[in-house]
């Protein structure tokens, strides 16, 4: 899709966790969690992106207990809001929670290498995002090492997907995430941006590029996580002007007031 056609989407991030990188805490509480989303609505947000579970460098697994009742509630009170639901999780036992609560969209930085969250998901209709992690979020960054990062990252969301595929879930359902900072240097970040429409256009799925500011946005402003606002902003631009369709984002209102002039000028 070109110019006046195409939209990218924006996914705002709703962390419901009180150890987030970037925002933990904050909006942990429901009262809380609810008037961020609405704000987010407000600022034209197309997809809401639930998180009960910090998955940043170096965070340790939370009980399933424990996310079900952080995430939940936000589900429970969010469905009605009319804007699509996405549930961040690797944990099968959440996702069918969630599915069952009436999410859109699955969202599992795993890729869905859970075999219970295949057979799960491919008896839903919900949308999926599958994302490429390397290790886990307790060690992914300790040492991340590829031969070839935009090569190894294609190989395995091309197996996950086939994965699904062969499962039974319809291709239209899928979106890919290369997953920038999820065990990869701050090169293997760079070098998968440039290389995004790559992505897309071998595997013929709509990419999902999560930058907000991450580790590689301080490395490159040397900004700390707080002040990360414009960085992020000119990544998310960078991504979609490298083909990517869905940013995820923590700054709603400054991503869609800059991609309505990036699509302005695009069209």
């Amino acid at each position: 899709m070109q110019g006046k056609q195409y939209r990218p989407l924006v996914m705002g991030i709703l962390n419901v966790t009180p150890d987030s990188f970037s925002d933990g805490g904050q909006h942990a509480a429901l009262d809380s969690a609810i008037t961020h989303a609405e704000q987010m609505i407000e600022e034209g947000v197309d997809i809401i992106d639930i998180g009960g579970e910090s998955t940043r460098p170096g965070a340790q697994v939370l009980p399933l207990e424990e996310e079900l009742r952080r995430v939940m509630p936000v589900i429970y009170a969010l469905r009605d809001c009319g804007k699509p639901l996405s549930i961040d999780t690797y944990k099968p036992e959440v996702m069918k929670e969630a599915i069952l609560a009436g999410v859109d969209l699955v969202n599992d930085i795993n890729g869905f290498r859970d075999e219970r969250a295949v057979q799960l998901v491919s008896q839903s209709d919900v949308a999926l995002c599958v994302m490429h992690m390397q290790n886990t979020p307790s060690d992914m960054q300790l040492k991340p090492e590829y031969r070839d990062v935009n090569e190894e990252v294609m190989v395995f969301l091309q197996e996950r997907v086939d994965a699904l595929v062969k499962a039974g879930v319809e291709r239209d359902r899928i979106s890919i995430d290369p997953g920038f900072g999820f065990g990869k240097s701050l090169q293997h970040n760079v070098d998968m941006l440039k290389h995004i429409g790559n992505f897309q256009q071998q595997l013929q799925l709509p990419v999902l590029a999560g930058l907000s500011r991450k580790s590689m946005i301080g490395a490159i402003t040397g900004k700390p996580v707080e002040r990360r606002m414009a960085g992020s902003v000119g990544a998310a631009l960078a991504a979609v002007a490298q083909g990517a369709k869905i940013v995820r984002v923590h700054d709603v209102a400054e991503t869609v007031d800059a991609l309505k002039v990036w699509q302005a000028m695009s069209s």
